[in-house]
């Protein structure tokens, strides 16, 4: 499709939300960034966006006019240690300094609904930096010389006719004709699997009994299990054998022995991993979809929570994105012996003893949601996340415009070189020079330096859509 039919332009809003909270408070102003305290996560990998560092230019020709723009390499932190190399796959959205990102599927981002998104997969696989023999690349793309930026370029500029359906081209030659020939030669993949998550990543039931089951997914040779903060309470597999160690497709139980007091334990899993080529990050701000393109050794982690009673209802809480609808899809499971009640939007919905029902709640694409439901017991459950499912070229474009393409950081208050902002440095991402996976074959520093003098960029932020979802008094009357 002709990038010059399907740009559009965001533009920058701040919506003033508020939403009626537990003890009447009132939320404040939202600017679509979600509380990093308590981020809405299947697991994986977490990191900070450090900026672009190994680039060239590109050109994008859209509403008769040419802007230039940086195209290439983004560079991130781990959080726990590690390093990840990424693309852009959201070229009118600019990034912000410093943002936090989160690994992700593809069908919670824009990639969801993207039949080409395989083919950025197969670019990312074959192309900088997975191949960094780039004279052999150049000879197969009839590109000439190539060096590392003018390679990153070529790749980002392929990437991006895929994933925003833009008419875009690299400005230097090499760079171009590597972008046509990625263009051309890319097929379908499948998406890659997950560094690490659970399956569900919450569960519920009465005490004495085993909780469960939990499915472990993950790229990892085996993952770490820490026990849960409940004394008493113990991870173990289906014969009741206590669990420190896993591997892709185990499945596991929480065990709460009889006569425990009511309530609710959480535990964790770790493992350090290379994550997966073609693994999606998304923003806990508005900031640009990012796509990996390579890693070293990382720290991916992901997290559960049980909840027991001895009667009544006892739901299992679980929230996730849902692009194809607009919104979240919030999932009560309960396995309790009484009904479980709550309010959502002015609707009153009721889960029956032992079943489940899945609520997608409304979110507009680029805001902030922040979802609590109150549990039995005067306990509360919170999903926080943004909605970011679309690129601009999946939208109506706006009746004016003219803002400069997103692909570059926002810059820093007071002029400050994005170089020399506090917090760069992440311990086991720098030092030592020596690094593992898919980042070793990229040639590039292990160090996380910023490009300073990056132009400036608009900073884009939506309003942050507030909802309440309490537990209505007297469920077990189904009121």
């Amino acid at each position: 499709m002709n990038g010059r039919e399907r740009l559009g332009r965001r533009l920058a809003t701040a919506v003033l939300t508020s939403g009626l909270i537990a003890g009447a408070s009132i939320a404040g102003t939202a600017v679509a960034v979600a509380d990093e305290g308590n981020p809405q996560h299947q697991g994986g990998a977490s990191a900070t966006l450090n900026g672009l560092t190994i680039h060239d230019r590109a050109v994008l020709h859209a509403g008769g006019k040419d802007k230039e723009l940086p195209a290439g390499l983004f560079e991130m932190a781990v959080d726990g240690g590690g390093t990840l190399k990424t693309y852009c796959i959201d070229i009118h959205n600019p990034t912000q300094q410093k943002a936090k990102y989160l690994e992700t599927s593809w069908d919670q981002t824009s990639l969801g609904h993207n039949e080409e998104a395989g083919k950025i997969l197969w670019i990312l696989k074959n192309s900088y930096p997975q191949v960094d023999d780039l004279a052999g690349l150049a000879q197969k793309a009839g590109a000439g010389t190539l060096t590392k930026e003018t390679a990153a370029a070529g790749t980002q500029v392929a990437i991006w006719r895929y994933s925003d359906g833009v008419d875009v081209e690299a400005l230097d030659p090499a760079a171009e004709k590597l972008a046509d020939w990625l263009q051309s030669k890319a097929e379908k993949l499948q998406e890659p699997k997950a560094s690490l998550s659970l399956e569900p990543n919450a569960v519920s039931g009465k005490a004495g009994s085993k909780l469960g089951p939990l499915t472990v997914r993950t790229n990892a040779e085996r993952a770490s299990v820490a026990a849960p903060d409940a004394p008493g309470v113990k991870v173990t597999d289906k014969d009741g054998k206590p669990v420190t160690e896993v591997t892709d497709g185990t499945e596991l139980y929480v065990d709460v022995p009889a006569g425990t007091a009511d309530g609710t334990a959480s535990f964790g899993l770790q493992a350090g991993t290379s994550v997966s080529v073609g693994r999606a990050f998304a923003s806990l701000s508005k900031s640009q979809t990012q796509i990996l393109a390579g890693s070293s050794e990382s720290t991916v982690a992901a997290s559960a929570t049980a909840t027991w009673a001895k009667k009544g209802a006892i739901p299992a809480l679980t929230a996730e994105k849902n692009c194809a609808k607009g919104g979240v899809d919030v999932t009560a499971k309960n396995e309790g012996d009484e009904p479980f009640t709550f309010e959502l939007l002015k609707t009153t919905h009721t889960v029956g003893a032992g079943e489940s029902k899945t609520v997608t709640v409304p979110v507009t694409e680029d805001q902030a949601y922040d979802f609590t439901i109150e549990l039995p017991g005067g306990e509360k459950k919170t999903f926080k996340g943004v909605l970011d499912c679309k690129t601009t070229s999946d939208t109506e474009p706006p009746a004016t415009g003219g803002d400069e393409p997103g692909s570059q950081p926002s810059p820093q208050s007071g002029g400050t070189s994005a170089g020399t902002t506090g917090g760069g440095d992440t311990a086991g991402t720098t030092g030592g020079g020596d690094t593992t996976g898919d980042l070793a074959e990229t040639g590039a520093s292990n160090a996380t330096p910023m490009i300073a003098g990056i132009a400036a960029a608009f900073l884009l932020v939506g309003g942050g859509a507030v909802f309440f979802l309490r537990k209505k008094k007297g469920a077990a009357a189904g009121h």
